[in-house]
Protein backbone atom coordinates (compact mmCIF):
# COMPACT_ATOMS: atom_id res chain seq x y z
CA UNK A 1 0.00 0.00 0.00
CA UNK A 2 1.36 3.12 -0.94
CA UNK A 3 2.30 6.09 1.43
CA UNK A 4 0.39 9.12 1.30
CA UNK A 5 2.23 12.47 0.74
CA UNK A 6 3.09 14.14 3.76
CA UNK A 7 1.74 17.77 3.41
CA UNK A 8 3.88 20.48 3.00
CA UNK A 9 3.56 22.13 6.84
CA UNK A 10 4.25 18.70 8.44
CA UNK A 11 7.45 18.03 6.12
CA UNK A 12 8.47 21.59 7.11
CA UNK A 13 8.41 20.34 10.63
CA UNK A 14 9.88 17.61 10.43
CA UNK A 15 13.07 18.59 8.17
CA UNK A 16 13.68 21.36 10.63
CA UNK A 17 11.98 20.69 14.36
CA UNK A 18 14.73 23.35 16.22
CA UNK A 19 12.61 26.36 15.13
CA UNK A 20 11.13 29.18 17.35
CA UNK A 21 8.50 31.49 17.52
CA UNK A 22 9.01 35.29 17.40
CA UNK A 23 10.70 38.55 15.63
CA UNK A 24 13.89 38.70 17.37
CA UNK A 25 14.50 34.86 16.30
CA UNK A 26 13.50 35.56 13.07
CA UNK A 27 14.38 38.51 12.57
CA UNK A 28 16.74 37.84 9.16
CA UNK A 29 13.83 36.06 7.32
CA UNK A 30 11.20 38.38 8.56
CA UNK A 31 13.32 41.90 7.32
CA UNK A 32 14.01 40.02 4.21
CA UNK A 33 10.15 39.47 3.65
CA UNK A 34 9.88 43.09 4.46
CA UNK A 35 11.91 43.47 1.54
CA UNK A 36 10.11 41.27 -1.01
CA UNK A 37 6.69 42.51 -0.12
CA UNK A 38 8.61 46.64 -0.70
CA UNK A 39 8.67 45.49 -4.17
CA UNK A 40 5.14 44.21 -4.33
CA UNK A 41 4.15 46.82 -3.71
CA UNK A 42 5.91 48.80 -6.00
CA UNK A 43 4.97 46.74 -8.88
CA UNK A 44 1.73 48.16 -8.47
CA UNK A 45 2.71 51.62 -7.71
CA UNK A 46 3.45 51.95 -11.24
CA UNK A 47 -0.41 52.26 -12.21
CA UNK A 48 -1.81 54.92 -9.93
CA UNK A 49 -1.07 58.18 -11.19
CA UNK A 50 -0.37 57.21 -15.13
CA UNK A 51 -2.59 53.78 -16.07
CA UNK A 52 -6.73 56.17 -15.80
CA UNK A 53 -5.09 59.33 -17.66
CA UNK A 54 -3.14 56.36 -20.45
CA UNK A 55 -7.10 55.44 -20.52
CA UNK A 56 -8.49 58.79 -21.44
CA UNK A 57 -5.79 60.49 -23.19
CA UNK A 58 -3.65 57.52 -25.34
CA UNK A 59 -6.50 55.31 -26.16
CA UNK A 60 -9.02 58.33 -25.88
CA UNK A 61 -11.76 56.13 -23.44
CA UNK A 62 -14.78 58.39 -23.04
CA UNK A 63 -16.54 56.08 -20.83
CA UNK A 64 -15.47 55.61 -17.56
CA UNK A 65 -16.99 52.52 -16.74
CA UNK A 66 -14.53 51.66 -19.70
CA UNK A 67 -11.10 53.59 -18.00
CA UNK A 68 -12.13 51.70 -14.75
CA UNK A 69 -11.73 48.44 -16.14
CA UNK A 70 -8.24 47.82 -15.51
CA UNK A 71 -9.27 48.13 -11.73
CA UNK A 72 -12.24 45.78 -11.93
CA UNK A 73 -9.31 43.25 -14.26
CA UNK A 74 -6.94 43.83 -10.82
CA UNK A 75 -9.91 43.70 -8.31
CA UNK A 76 -11.06 40.15 -9.47
CA UNK A 77 -8.29 38.51 -10.28
CA UNK A 78 -6.28 39.56 -6.93
CA UNK A 79 -9.62 38.84 -4.63
CA UNK A 80 -10.11 34.94 -6.41
CA UNK A 81 -6.24 34.34 -6.36
CA UNK A 82 -6.72 34.88 -2.29
CA UNK A 83 -8.78 32.94 -2.13
CA UNK A 84 -7.06 30.09 -3.56
CA UNK A 85 -3.81 31.46 -2.08
CA UNK A 86 -4.96 29.76 1.25
CA UNK A 87 -6.37 26.49 -0.06
CA UNK A 88 -2.76 26.43 -2.02
CA UNK A 89 -0.84 26.69 1.25
CA UNK A 90 -2.14 23.17 2.30
CA UNK A 91 -0.52 21.66 -0.96
CA UNK A 92 2.05 23.98 -1.67
CA UNK A 93 5.11 25.54 0.45
CA UNK A 94 4.64 29.05 0.88
CA UNK A 95 8.12 30.11 -0.74
CA UNK A 96 7.16 27.99 -3.84
CA UNK A 97 3.54 30.18 -4.46
CA UNK A 98 5.66 33.44 -3.62
CA UNK A 99 7.91 32.57 -6.50
CA UNK A 100 4.90 31.66 -8.89
CA UNK A 101 3.28 35.10 -7.50
CA UNK A 102 7.00 37.03 -9.22
CA UNK A 103 6.61 35.02 -12.42
CA UNK A 104 2.75 36.19 -12.87
CA UNK A 105 4.11 39.16 -12.49
CA UNK A 106 6.90 39.37 -15.02
CA UNK A 107 4.77 40.74 -18.08
CA UNK A 108 3.34 43.37 -16.39
CA UNK A 109 5.27 46.75 -17.06
CA UNK A 110 6.34 46.01 -20.58
CA UNK A 111 2.59 45.54 -21.51
CA UNK A 112 1.56 48.61 -19.83
CA UNK A 113 4.87 50.62 -21.42
CA UNK A 114 3.93 49.08 -25.18
CA UNK A 115 0.45 47.91 -25.23
CA UNK A 116 -1.27 48.72 -28.25
CA UNK A 117 -4.65 48.67 -27.21
CA UNK A 118 -6.37 49.56 -23.96
CA UNK A 119 -7.03 45.32 -23.60
CA UNK A 120 -3.83 44.93 -23.66
CA UNK A 121 -3.66 46.86 -20.02
CA UNK A 122 -6.57 44.85 -18.63
CA UNK A 123 -5.35 41.69 -19.75
CA UNK A 124 -1.65 42.97 -17.88
CA UNK A 125 -3.92 43.65 -14.74
CA UNK A 126 -5.50 40.36 -14.52
CA UNK A 127 -1.27 38.85 -14.22
CA UNK A 128 -0.93 41.81 -12.12
CA UNK A 129 -3.84 40.72 -9.91
CA UNK A 130 -2.22 36.91 -9.64
CA UNK A 131 1.08 38.63 -8.70
CA UNK A 132 -0.46 41.09 -6.11
CA UNK A 133 -2.62 37.96 -4.62
CA UNK A 134 0.17 35.32 -4.72
CA UNK A 135 2.97 36.99 -3.55
CA UNK A 136 1.70 39.62 -1.25
CA UNK A 137 -0.54 36.85 0.28
CA UNK A 138 2.41 34.74 1.08
CA UNK A 139 4.65 37.89 2.47
CA UNK A 140 1.55 38.25 5.10
CA UNK A 141 1.36 34.70 6.00
CA UNK A 142 5.21 33.82 6.33
CA UNK A 143 5.33 37.03 8.50
CA UNK A 144 2.51 35.94 10.97
CA UNK A 145 3.95 32.53 10.65
CA UNK A 146 7.37 33.77 11.72
CA UNK A 147 6.36 35.64 14.47
CA UNK A 148 3.63 33.73 17.05
CA UNK A 149 0.37 35.08 18.18
CA UNK A 150 2.02 37.68 20.30
CA UNK A 151 3.48 40.14 18.21
CA UNK A 152 0.77 39.59 15.15
CA UNK A 153 -0.21 43.21 14.85
CA UNK A 154 3.44 44.57 14.40
CA UNK A 155 3.93 42.04 11.67
CA UNK A 156 1.26 42.78 9.65
CA UNK A 157 1.80 46.24 10.79
CA UNK A 158 5.56 45.99 9.08
CA UNK A 159 4.43 44.01 6.38
CA UNK A 160 1.83 46.27 5.03
CA UNK A 161 3.73 49.58 5.76
CA UNK A 162 6.41 47.98 3.29
CA UNK A 163 4.18 47.22 0.65
CA UNK A 164 1.97 50.71 0.71
CA UNK A 165 4.93 52.97 0.85
CA UNK A 166 6.22 51.35 -2.17
CA UNK A 167 3.16 51.85 -3.66
CA UNK A 168 2.89 55.91 -2.65
CA UNK A 169 6.77 56.02 -3.47
CA UNK A 170 6.60 54.72 -6.77
CA UNK A 171 3.32 56.32 -7.60
CA UNK A 172 4.83 60.18 -6.52
CA UNK A 173 8.22 59.05 -8.70
CA UNK A 174 5.82 57.91 -11.94
CA UNK A 175 4.14 60.83 -11.64
CA UNK A 176 7.29 63.38 -12.32
CA UNK A 177 8.63 60.38 -14.75
CA UNK A 178 5.19 60.93 -16.72
CA UNK A 179 5.96 64.70 -16.58
CA UNK A 180 9.45 64.79 -17.67
CA UNK A 181 8.76 61.88 -20.31
CA UNK A 182 5.08 61.27 -21.22
CA UNK A 183 2.72 58.82 -20.22
CA UNK A 184 4.69 56.33 -21.50
CA UNK A 185 7.07 53.95 -21.28
CA UNK A 186 9.58 55.48 -18.98
CA UNK A 187 7.08 55.55 -15.82
CA UNK A 188 6.55 51.84 -16.54
CA UNK A 189 9.36 50.67 -16.96
CA UNK A 190 10.51 51.01 -13.28
CA UNK A 191 8.80 48.44 -12.37
CA UNK A 192 11.60 45.85 -13.84
CA UNK A 193 13.64 47.04 -11.16
CA UNK A 194 10.74 45.88 -8.70
CA UNK A 195 10.65 42.73 -10.33
CA UNK A 196 14.15 41.65 -10.80
CA UNK A 197 14.98 42.47 -6.72
CA UNK A 198 11.55 40.80 -6.04
CA UNK A 199 12.24 37.46 -7.60
CA UNK A 200 15.79 37.43 -6.65
CA UNK A 201 15.36 37.97 -2.94
CA UNK A 202 12.68 35.43 -2.99
CA UNK A 203 14.45 32.73 -3.86
CA UNK A 204 16.62 32.89 -0.89
CA UNK A 205 13.64 33.21 1.54
CA UNK A 206 13.57 30.53 3.71
CA UNK A 207 9.73 28.52 4.12
CA UNK A 208 8.23 29.27 7.25
CA UNK A 209 5.46 26.35 7.31
CA UNK A 210 7.55 25.18 10.39
CA UNK A 211 6.85 27.82 12.25
CA UNK A 212 3.07 27.60 11.60
CA UNK A 213 3.60 23.62 11.93
CA UNK A 214 5.02 24.39 16.05
CA UNK A 215 2.03 27.11 16.99
CA UNK A 216 -0.54 24.59 15.73
CA UNK A 217 1.10 22.36 18.20
CA UNK A 218 0.79 24.74 21.23
CA UNK A 219 -2.33 25.66 20.55
CA UNK A 220 -5.37 24.86 22.64
CA UNK A 221 -8.24 26.71 21.50
CA UNK A 222 -11.35 25.22 19.56
CA UNK A 223 -11.89 21.65 19.44
CA UNK A 224 -10.69 19.49 16.80
CA UNK A 225 -13.38 19.17 14.73
CA UNK A 226 -13.30 23.32 13.95
CA UNK A 227 -9.28 23.05 13.26
CA UNK A 228 -9.92 20.21 10.79
CA UNK A 229 -12.79 22.53 9.10
CA UNK A 230 -12.85 22.44 5.80
CA UNK A 231 -12.70 25.32 2.73
CA UNK A 232 -16.27 25.72 2.66
CA UNK A 233 -16.69 25.98 6.28
CA UNK A 234 -14.13 28.33 6.83
CA UNK A 235 -15.19 30.61 3.85
CA UNK A 236 -18.99 30.43 5.37
CA UNK A 237 -17.72 31.18 8.85
CA UNK A 238 -15.03 34.27 7.94
CA UNK A 239 -18.17 35.42 5.66
CA UNK A 240 -20.94 35.65 7.21
CA UNK A 241 -21.64 32.91 10.70
CA UNK A 242 -18.69 34.56 12.47
CA UNK A 243 -20.28 37.96 13.85
CA UNK A 244 -16.64 39.06 14.08
CA UNK A 245 -15.12 38.28 11.21
CA UNK A 246 -17.98 39.41 9.28
CA UNK A 247 -17.51 42.39 11.04
CA UNK A 248 -13.96 42.75 9.59
CA UNK A 249 -14.59 41.37 6.03
CA UNK A 250 -17.27 43.96 4.97
CA UNK A 251 -15.23 46.13 6.54
CA UNK A 252 -11.80 45.55 4.57
CA UNK A 253 -14.01 45.09 1.54
CA UNK A 254 -15.02 48.66 1.56
CA UNK A 255 -12.21 50.17 2.45
CA UNK A 256 -10.59 49.04 -0.69
CA UNK A 257 -13.59 50.14 -2.56
CA UNK A 258 -12.47 53.51 -1.56
CA UNK A 259 -9.04 52.78 -2.90
CA UNK A 260 -10.29 51.21 -6.23
CA UNK A 261 -12.25 54.41 -6.11
CA UNK A 262 -9.81 56.83 -6.04
CA UNK A 263 -6.62 54.85 -7.99
CA UNK A 264 -9.61 55.43 -10.58
CA UNK A 265 -11.39 58.91 -9.76
CA UNK A 266 -8.77 61.15 -8.28
CA UNK A 267 -6.77 61.72 -11.27
CA UNK A 268 -9.18 62.31 -13.32
CA UNK A 269 -10.69 64.92 -11.06
CA UNK A 270 -8.22 66.80 -9.88
CA UNK A 271 -6.89 67.09 -13.32
CA UNK A 272 -10.23 67.87 -14.33
CA UNK A 273 -9.99 70.96 -11.74
CA UNK A 274 -6.51 72.05 -13.59
CA UNK A 275 -3.80 70.48 -11.63
CA UNK A 276 -0.78 68.54 -13.83
CA UNK A 277 0.61 65.29 -13.56
CA UNK A 278 3.10 65.63 -11.17
CA UNK A 279 0.58 67.35 -8.94
CA UNK A 280 -1.52 64.46 -8.90
CA UNK A 281 1.08 62.16 -8.47
CA UNK A 282 1.68 64.30 -4.97
CA UNK A 283 -2.00 63.37 -3.90
CA UNK A 284 -1.53 59.86 -5.13
CA UNK A 285 1.50 59.10 -3.80
CA UNK A 286 1.05 60.80 -0.51
CA UNK A 287 -2.26 58.62 0.68
CA UNK A 288 -0.58 55.18 0.28
CA UNK A 289 2.86 56.43 1.37
CA UNK A 290 0.97 57.79 4.67
CA UNK A 291 -1.18 54.21 4.37
CA UNK A 292 1.98 52.80 4.66
CA UNK A 293 4.15 54.12 6.87
CA UNK A 294 1.57 54.57 9.67
CA UNK A 295 0.77 51.07 9.81
CA UNK A 296 4.03 50.88 11.96
CA UNK A 297 2.60 52.33 14.91
CA UNK A 298 -0.87 51.61 14.72
CA UNK A 299 0.02 47.48 14.19
CA UNK A 300 1.72 48.08 17.67
CA UNK A 301 -1.34 50.34 18.80
CA UNK A 302 -3.71 47.33 18.16
CA UNK A 303 -1.41 44.92 19.92
CA UNK A 304 -2.14 47.48 22.70
CA UNK A 305 -5.79 48.53 22.89
CA UNK A 306 -7.60 45.92 20.73
CA UNK A 307 -8.18 45.70 17.15
CA UNK A 308 -11.72 47.08 17.16
CA UNK A 309 -11.36 50.58 18.21
CA UNK A 310 -8.68 51.43 15.33
CA UNK A 311 -11.01 49.60 12.60
CA UNK A 312 -14.26 51.75 13.57
CA UNK A 313 -11.89 55.17 13.90
CA UNK A 314 -10.39 54.38 10.97
CA UNK A 315 -13.27 54.00 8.80
CA UNK A 316 -14.66 57.11 10.07
CA UNK A 317 -11.48 59.29 9.20
CA UNK A 318 -11.68 57.93 5.59
CA UNK A 319 -14.80 58.71 5.37
CA UNK A 320 -14.19 62.41 6.43
CA UNK A 321 -11.14 62.37 4.04
CA UNK A 322 -13.76 62.63 1.25
CA UNK A 323 -15.53 64.94 2.66
CA UNK A 324 -13.19 67.23 2.45
CA UNK A 325 -12.11 66.68 -1.28
CA UNK A 326 -15.10 67.94 -2.26
CA UNK A 327 -15.64 70.66 0.35
CA UNK A 328 -12.05 72.05 -0.46
CA UNK A 329 -12.01 71.56 -4.04
CA UNK A 330 -12.08 75.04 -4.80
CA UNK A 331 -8.33 74.80 -4.01
CA UNK A 332 -7.70 71.68 -6.18
CA UNK A 333 -3.94 71.16 -4.66
CA UNK A 334 -4.68 71.76 -0.92
CA UNK A 335 -7.92 69.71 -1.16
CA UNK A 336 -6.65 66.84 -2.73
CA UNK A 337 -3.68 66.59 0.00
CA UNK A 338 -5.82 67.23 3.03
CA UNK A 339 -8.03 64.51 1.64
CA UNK A 340 -4.74 62.29 0.80
CA UNK A 341 -3.85 62.59 4.53
CA UNK A 342 -6.77 61.51 6.41
CA UNK A 343 -7.48 58.95 3.93
CA UNK A 344 -3.42 57.59 4.14
CA UNK A 345 -3.82 58.00 8.12
CA UNK A 346 -7.73 56.26 8.40
CA UNK A 347 -6.38 52.81 6.20
CA UNK A 348 -2.81 52.77 8.54
CA UNK A 349 -5.42 52.56 11.34
CA UNK A 350 -7.86 50.37 9.54
CA UNK A 351 -5.39 47.44 7.87
CA UNK A 352 -3.39 45.87 10.10
CA UNK A 353 -5.85 46.03 12.66
CA UNK A 354 -8.18 44.24 10.37
CA UNK A 355 -5.29 41.72 9.34
CA UNK A 356 -4.71 41.20 12.84
CA UNK A 357 -8.37 40.38 13.95
CA UNK A 358 -8.86 38.04 11.64
CA UNK A 359 -5.94 35.73 12.34
CA UNK A 360 -7.05 36.50 16.29
CA UNK A 361 -10.29 34.75 15.54
CA UNK A 362 -9.06 31.77 13.05
CA UNK A 363 -7.70 28.38 14.60
CA UNK A 364 -4.24 28.49 13.62
CA UNK A 365 -5.25 24.71 11.63
CA UNK A 366 -7.43 26.84 9.21
CA UNK A 367 -5.96 30.50 9.54
CA UNK A 368 -4.00 30.72 6.11
CA UNK A 369 -7.74 29.82 4.81
CA UNK A 370 -9.60 32.73 7.11
CA UNK A 371 -7.24 35.44 5.88
CA UNK A 372 -7.51 34.08 2.25
CA UNK A 373 -10.85 34.88 2.72
CA UNK A 374 -10.96 37.37 4.31
CA UNK A 375 -8.62 38.94 1.84
CA UNK A 376 -11.19 37.89 -0.87
CA UNK A 377 -13.77 39.91 0.02
CA UNK A 378 -11.37 43.00 0.90
CA UNK A 379 -9.71 42.65 -2.59
CA UNK A 380 -13.61 42.82 -4.47
CA UNK A 381 -13.87 45.91 -3.16
CA UNK A 382 -11.44 47.26 -5.85
CA UNK A 383 -13.71 45.87 -8.68
CA UNK A 384 -16.60 47.07 -6.43
CA UNK A 385 -15.16 50.82 -6.25
CA UNK A 386 -14.26 50.96 -10.31
CA UNK A 387 -17.72 49.30 -10.97
CA UNK A 388 -19.63 51.73 -8.85
CA UNK A 389 -17.24 54.60 -9.44
CA UNK A 390 -17.41 53.77 -13.13
CA UNK A 391 -21.71 54.15 -12.96
CA UNK A 392 -22.25 56.93 -10.73
CA UNK A 393 -19.44 59.26 -12.48
CA UNK A 394 -21.05 58.35 -15.74
CA UNK A 395 -24.24 59.26 -14.49
CA UNK A 396 -24.18 61.77 -11.67
CA UNK A 397 -20.11 63.22 -12.24
CA UNK A 398 -17.43 62.82 -10.24
CA UNK A 399 -18.31 64.51 -7.35
CA UNK A 400 -21.69 62.15 -6.45
CA UNK A 401 -19.31 59.61 -6.85
CA UNK A 402 -16.99 60.83 -4.16
CA UNK A 403 -20.32 61.31 -1.55
CA UNK A 404 -21.23 58.05 -2.08
CA UNK A 405 -18.06 56.62 -1.01
CA UNK A 406 -17.98 58.87 1.99
CA UNK A 407 -21.62 57.75 2.81
CA UNK A 408 -20.49 53.94 2.45
CA UNK A 409 -17.33 54.17 4.76
CA UNK A 410 -19.08 55.47 7.18
CA UNK A 411 -21.75 52.81 7.28
CA UNK A 412 -19.44 50.26 7.15
CA UNK A 413 -17.41 51.69 10.46
CA UNK A 414 -21.07 51.87 12.31
CA UNK A 415 -21.62 48.51 11.03
CA UNK A 416 -17.93 47.28 12.24
CA UNK A 417 -18.67 48.89 15.98
CA UNK A 418 -21.92 46.57 16.24
CA UNK A 419 -20.72 43.13 14.91
CA UNK A 420 -16.71 43.26 15.91
CA UNK A 421 -16.03 41.83 19.17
Amino acid sequence: MSTPPTPPIAASLAARPAVRLGLRANRSQFTLLVVVNLCVGGLVGLERTTVPLIGTEVFRLADDLAVFSFIAAFGVTKALTNLAAGALTARFRRRRLLLAGWLAGVPVPFVLAWAPSWGWIVAANVLLGLNQGLAWSMTVNMKIDLVGPARRGLATGLNEAAGYTAVGATALVTGYLATAYGLRPAPELLGVLFLAAGLGLSLVVRDTGAHAALELARHGGPPARRAGAGFGAVFAETSWRDRSLRGASQAGLVNNLNDGLTWGVFPLLFTGHGLGLAAVGLIKGLYPILWGLGQVPTGHLADRVGRKPLIVAGMLVQSAGFVLALALIGHPLFAGIASAVLLGLGTAMVYPALLASVSDHAHPAHRANALGTYRFWRDIGYAAGAVVAGLLADTLGLDATVIAAAALTAGSGLLAARWIV
